[in-house]
């Protein structure tokens, strides 16, 4: 019997797994649950010392996501109470289900070696296997190197269940394409990549995400297409901040104001043009931009076969672009340390009050945060930082203080690292008041407050991309 006949012959989808409760899992899973036509979703969470909380939270309809996430926990209330969502430990329930989707970070070991690290997606790749029936449908969500989905996923598959992808099951890739602080907006709005590893996988992927889109369509090719399309879509968003960030480098250097470039730049629309200006800034965190580049050049590596025509010893644009945001953190301790220099204040003893460690505003994602490598500097220098952020509350290694104004008290500089909501509201009077310094230095590393007012009332400033203002006069 063909797979077409199989799938054919168990009708629709009805119930449905999602392994992986974390910032994609969650709301997919939750989604799901909400379509009327899906019986029952099971979200798939190992009981460990350090996520094993999740089950019970998810279970009374309540997010274990910190950050601001508009609609989720009602939504979670609402699957839970009609007991259409359960999380659990318990895997072998994957054998009831008609599909199963992995959302499950893949990082890398080793950058410069371009080695992955596909350990937790493999243990719930096999995981799968192990419960495999015939007729179900395998969507991998976590972004992988292209040729994953065809190449050891399937054979991961295949080796624990004794049953073969395109003939017993269905395999396809649909990665995930969400930011956080707006997850169950974007899975529900944006286009859907669906690759499966043939025309039925690739059908029966459609039907599974179709009912969950209001705005957005779905966009079918290959599995490996979708792969690349997912690290090439985050390639080219670090590449854009790279190009920002580089500019602003020269703004600096040059005595100039990039928003005042950047305004210029991006006012030149129409007739098809357009310069997709985005923001300058203290670095680039989180899970996809910092490793996405890396799965896409060990792909065309491991695809390619040594085919690929490129300019002899010239450097991947895409690394050099990654390279420039991991610069970003470094770059704004130099501009902390020449403020203090200003200041007559060595950084060894100083008090920096660091605002925001999360990498994105108004969230508690603080997956590979530049401000991490920032802190670090200050510390090898000596200096004391005191790291405050309204939506996370410990990190391993980093303490942390409860109140901004803590942190705030009698610091030597003042640094904006995130661009939280909270910040926008600071009064230069007030901080200058907690400081107790006749001269406090405040950097500004995501242009969050107007440099004029803080330099007339005597502060230290510098900020990324301000060439006009980083060298002012002091105010005394």
């Amino acid at each position: 019997m063909t797979l077409d006949a199989i799938l054919k012959k168990k009708g629709p989808i009805r119930t449905i797994g999602v392994l992986g409760m974390g910032y994609v899992g969650i709301p997919a899973a939750a989604l799901f649950a909400d379509v009327p036509q899906y019986e029952r979703v099971y979200g798939f969470q190992r009981d460990s010392p350090s996520s094993g909380y999740k089950i019970a939270m998810l279970n009374r309809g309540e997010s274990p996501l910190q950050g601001v996430e508009p609609g989720l926990e009602e939504l979670l209330l609402k699957v839970t109470a009609a007991q259409k969502f359960v999380c659990t430990s318990d895997f072998s329930r994957i054998a009831e289900l008609d599909a199963v989707t992995l959302s499950i970070q893949t990082p890398f070991l080793n950058k410069e070696d371009l080695l992955p690290d596909f350990s937790a997606l493999f243990d719930g790749i096999k995981n799968v296997g192990r419960y495999l029936q015939p007729g179900m449908l395998v969507v991998l969500e976590s972004t992988i190197t292209p040729g994953t989905t065809i190449g050891i996923a399937r054979e991961l598959l295949e080796k624990e269940s004794g049953l073969k992808a395109g003939v017993d099951f269905a395999l396809a890739h649909a990665p995930e394409r969400v930011m956080v602080g707006r997850l169950l907006r974007n899975i529900r709005e944006h286009d859907r990549i669906v690759g499966g590893i043939d025309d039925v996988s690739t059908q029966r992927a459609t039907e599974l995400y179709f009912p969950v889109l209001t705005m957005g369509k779905i966009i079918p090719m290959s599995a490996t297409a979708a792969e690349v399309t997912k690290t090439a879509e985050n390639t080219f968003r670090d590449l854009q901040i790279a190009a920002i960030n580089e500019l602003a480098l020269y703004c600096e250097a040059m005595g100039i104001n990039v928003y005042d470039v950047r305004n210029g730049i991006d006012s030149l629309k129409g007739e098809g043009i357009t310069r997709a200006m985005l923001w300058p800034g203290a670095g680039v965190g989180g899970h996809c931009l910092t490793k996405d580049t890396y799965h896409l050049e060990r792909g065309v590596q491991q695809l390619g076969n040594g085919t690929l025509d490129y300019p002899a010893n010239e450097p991947s644009l895409y690394v050099l672009a990654r390279h420039i945001n991991d610069f970003m953190p470094t770059h704004m301790f130099r501009l902390t340390k020449d403020a203090m220099q200003r200041a007559g204040v060595p950084l060894k003893g100083a008090k920096v009050a660091l605002l925001g460690w999360a990498f994105l505003s108004n969230s508690d994602d603080t997956r590979n945060t530049p401000a991490e490598p920032y802190r670090d500097l200050l510390v090898q220098e000596g200096a004391i930082v005191s790291v405050h952020d309204p939506y996370v509350a410990d990190y391993p290694g980093v303490p942390f203080v409860p109140f901004v104004e803590e942190a705030l008290q009698d610091a030597d500089a003042i640094v904006i690292f995130t661009g939280h909501h909270q910040y926008h509201t600071l009064n230069p009077l007030v901080l200058k008041q907690l400081s107790g310094r006749k001269h406090p230095v405040i950097i500004d590393g995501r242009n969050m407050i107007d440099p004029d007012v803080y330099i007339k009332n005597g502060f230290i400033y510098k900020g990324i991309g301000r060439g006009d203002r980083n060298g002012h006069t002091i105010v005394e």
